[in-house]
């Protein structure tokens, strides 16, 4: 259970400069949606839990707010900022680089912006990556486009040449838009900073197509990609409903966390069976999916399954485990396991069938963001540079419970975000689909 130490914000010092935001800050009027830079923003929301803590008000853990400061710790005049984009695509990234640019250039003042190629490479001297001069006309236009402006990788590098890269340019405050990986990245780069006694501000914003980050409502982006993931289950609904005994197969992104899955499902209402990893499940008995996929043919004449990439890995034969260069576990191909799966199934059991397998998962990762998660990541930018300025660091901002805030990297990072079972989204899931609880 979070105490209030864990969400407690790291400061280089105190803030003596009058912020350039000006007016825009000292004459807000307070209201229930202005939550000033001297209140919290609690972490329970349930009466429940509040009582059962048992603690006073003041003691209760919560966030800092999110916002702009009246006073800043960095003179605008004499501040450089960096950016650096890290790990997969995804929808938005372009929307953040542009909207960091735009605040710290029309609203602090801020004359130089590095953005850094290629994720942590873009900072060592042996990958001879471009560092790119960000202003304001080289942004222009950039939220029509999907990907990242600035390239990305996969992979740490050594926190000591980054910070030395850091120190060599005069950079101040980082930006740094990534997942869970990027953002232990990040950290170590903050605690090397502080380890050299340093005044550079490290403020990231989480990124994860697959809304895996705990503490924040939703990441940037993920609106967009189920959205467009939806649209993959309604083709696979047409070709099943084509062909006698159709099976559409659509394999989603989703890791570790089937949100993806599960949103998406819903927005069309199509799919017959969702598989998560959160939700462990068996392909042979009288409860299994394969018994479970033919009666539903029989009753129907089609059916609809959705799969996250994660799902049914304990299903799979793998004889090691490799991993990626961010130190992530390789997954077994889910999608194609179960259409052999099934293919072999109904062979057996000499019943026709028809299936058609999907996987859109780059075609989602590279559009651009919908008009929502433009939206949302002008938002989270906005705060990011607020934070920074203010010199607050080691920590992300997010959205909790509708309301900005700030959140220690190490808190962000220490657990997973993922589909509750018992939780009010899998029994909507449920009760779209039909399917039972588990296939057991």
């Amino acid at each position: 259970m979070l105490t209030k130490k864990d969400l407690e914000i790291k400061t280089l010092g105190p803030c003596k400069i009058d912020s350039p935001l000006g007016t825009l800050v000292t004459e807000r009027r307070p209201s229930y949606h202005n939550v000033d830079e001297s209140d919290r923003v609690l972490f329970d929301d349930t009466a429940s839990v509040l009582a059962a803590r048992g603690l006073p008000v003041e003691e209760l853990p919560a966030f800092e707010p999110a916002g702009a400061r009246r006073r800043i710790f960095f003179d605008p005049s004499k501040t450089r900022a960096g950016i650096v984009t890290c790990g997969g695509l995804c929808p938005g990234l372009n929307d953040v680089i542009r909207a960091l640019v735009l605040e710290l250039s029309y609203h602090y003042g801020i004359k130089k912006i590095y953005g850094f190629c290629n994720g942590f490479q873009g900072f060592i001297a042996k990958y001879k990556r471009a560092t790119l001069d960000l202003t304001p006309d080289f942004v222009s236009g950039l939220s029509e486009h999907g990907g990242t402006i600035l390239g990305t990788s996969r992979g740490q590098q050594d926190p000591s040449e980054m910070v030395d890269c850091l120190e060599r340019l005069g950079i101040n405050v980082l930006f740094v838009i990534g997942g869970d990986g990027t953002l232990r990245g990040a950290l170590r780069i903050a605690e090397e900073v502080a380890a050299r006694g340093s005044k550079i501000a490290v403020v990231g914003i989480p990124k994860t197509i697959d809304n895996d980050i705990m503490y924040i409502d939703q990441s940037f982006g993920f609106q967009t990609a189920f959205s467009v993931a939806s649209e993959s289950i309604r083709s696979g609904h047409v070709e099943a409903q084509a062909s006698p005994n159709g099976v559409g197969l659509i394999k989603l992104m989703g890791r570790h966390s089937g949100f993806i899955a599960c949103y998406a499902s819903l927005a069309k209402c199509d799919a017959n069976f969702v598989l998560i990893p959160e939700v462990p499940f068996q392909l042979e008995g009288e409860s299994g999916l394969l018994n479970m996929l033919r009666a539903r043919i029989e009753r129907r004449g089609h059916a609809v399954i959705v799969v996250a990439e994660g799902a049914g890995q304990d299903l799979m034969q793998q004889t090691q485990r490799l991993t990626d260069a961010s130190g992530n576990v390789r997954l077994g191909d889910i999608g194609l396991f179960l259409k052999r799966e099934i293919e072999q199934y109904f062979d057996r059991i000499g019943m026709e069938l028809n299936l058609k397998y999907i996987d859109p998962s780059y075609a989602i990762r590279s559009v651009p963001a919908n008009p929502y998660d433009s939206v949302y990541c002008i938002r989270l930018s906005h705060n990011a540079v607020h934070a920074a300025m203010s010199g607050r660091t080691e920590m992300v901002v997010g959205r909790w419970h509708g309301r900005f805030v700030h959140i220690p990297m190490a808190t962000a990072i220490r657990e997973r975000n993922r589909v509750d079972p018992d939780g009010d989204l899998w029994m909507s899931v449920l009760e779209s689909t039909g399917q039972p609880r588990d296939f057991k």
